[in-house]
């Protein structure tokens, strides 16, 4: 029992450093993306490009990710072949910056959609402060059987206490 324990937590903390690591490759995409490319094309250096595409754990082995299962780590893959795509295509891009920057948003969405599916699967990193932060959108039922969406789709009328 207790070495089953073990590994639930071992697997928790590889898929929270995997989730960091992915965090942190998409927010500094997205706080970076304009500014690399005007940095390409002033300095001609693919330094800009490539540092913000770098991983953390990518020293990650084997021995830690086998305490994932096969779905959560053929997630993992398919989030870090997409990566792959845009560094192999940083490092060995011909094209002068406009385009450069075309093809980054294709292959942007790309990786946003590897991303959207390790978050679901892995689920979202903890923070410093050990509270997990999950983005949450509002979805509204039309289906007239459920009783939970019809309570929710009608404000409900409150009486002034006096009256209750």
């Amino acid at each position: 029992m207790a070495r089953r324990k073990k590994a639930d937590q071992m697997a928790a903390r590889v898929r929270n450093l995997l989730a960091l690591d992915a965090l942190g490759i998409m927010r500094r995409l997205d706080a970076r993306k304009d500014e690399m490319f005007a940095l390409f094309s002033r300095l001609r250096s693919r330094g800009p490009l490539l540092e913000t595409l770098a991983s953390r754990y990518a020293d990650g082995a084997f021995e830690q990710l086998v305490h994932l299962t096969e779905q959560e780590q053929a997630v993992v893959d398919r989030f870090y072949e997409r990566l792959d795509e845009l560094r192999w295509y940083f490092t060995y891009t011909e094209d002068m910056p406009g385009t450069a920057q075309q093809s980054f948003v294709k292959l942007h969405k790309r990786l946003e959609e590897a991303y959207r599916v390790l978050v679901v699967t892995l689920g979202p990193p903890a923070s410093a402060d050990g509270v997990r932060v999950v983005d949450v959108e509002a979805i509204r039922h039309d289906d007239p059987t459920d009783a939970t969406a019809q309570a929710l789709d009608r404000p409900r009328e409150l009486k002034p206490r006096s009256q209750r």
